[in-house]
């Protein structure tokens, strides 16, 4: 991207981001270490570094890159196979963001594969963008998890 600012905090975009909870990390010239993670995410800890083990063990999801497009965006953990980006993981307070871009066929099997009617209306309402469309799905909790899991294979296999 010409611009050097992630498709997900650029724009109108961005408003939507701020709008769900501000990443803990906004203004931090450096990536959070992993203590400053586990006071932001607080109980949600675990849940964050379980994704991620899960990811790497079963779908070889195993790259790790924090990056900060804007100071005013604040941090986000790229997770990658390769180098293909499969999702970001935005640190919030006491929660995180988890953000696809989805083409066009992962769209269309998202929209085959059972997902739930709200996963489903963040789909239809998200940003389409040259390289996709961006879903940005918020996690308060365990209960969540299996939905990224299964946006992350669709991504994975289209």
């Amino acid at each position: 991207m010409a611009d050097n600012t992630h498709p997900l905090v650029r724009g109108q975009a961005a408003a939507t981001v701020s709008a769900m909870a501000p990443n803990a990390f906004i203004g931090k010239t450096t990536a959070p270490a992993d203590a400053d993670l586990g006071k932001a995410l607080g109980p949600l800890k675990p849940v964050w570094d379980q994704l991620i083990a899960d990811l790497a063990a079963r779908h070889d999801v195993a790259i790790q890159e924090w990056k900060c497009h804007s100071l005013k965006a604040g941090w986000s953990l790229r997770l990658k196979r390769g180098k293909r980006t499969i999702l970001w993981m935005a640190p919030c307070e006491g929660c995180f963001r988890v953000m696809f871009i989805l083409g066009d066929k992962a769209v269309l099997a998202a929209r085959r594969s059972g997902l739930s009617a709200r996963v489903l209306r963040i789909i239809d309402q998200a940003e389409r963008y040259p390289e996709g469309t961006g879903i940005r799905i918020h996690i308060k909790g365990p209960k969540d998890i299996p939905t990224v899991k299964k946006l992350a294979v669709i991504k994975l296999e289209n």
